[in-house]
């Protein structure tokens, strides 16, 4: 289901898990300068990294995928310039990241 060969971008700071496709489509906008339907991915991780949300867009419509850890944390990957909202990662770091694998590859 996940594309392969896609861009990546995940956020860097936590999001309230409450929050749907309108408002992470929003804020794919608002804090990562990109457009939701672009057909990458966006990844967001809940405050407590027990789980995370992929806001992504299949080309008739938004999809919306929700994981919850049933044990463990996510690791969320730290950004490499003050002040940046997310990062771009690989394929293989997000299947890490997706998994709730504590250490990725980079």
């Amino acid at each position: 289901m996940i594309p392969q060969g896609v861009e990546i971008f995940v956020a860097t700071e936590p999001v309230d898990m409450r929050f749907g496709f309108e408002r992470l489509g929003g804020l794919v906008r608002e804090r990562m300068k990109r457009e939701p339907r672009s057909r990458a991915l966006f990844v967001f991780f809940g405050k407590r990294r027990q789980s995370v949300k992929v806001l992504t867009w299949d080309g008739t419509g938004t999809v919306l995928l929700y994981k919850k850890l049933d044990a463990g944390l996510f690791e969320i990957p730290a950004s490499t310039r003050p002040g940046e909202q997310s990062v771009v990662v690989s394929d293989a770091v997000f299947e890490a990241l997706f998994a709730g694998l504590t250490r990725t590859v980079h």
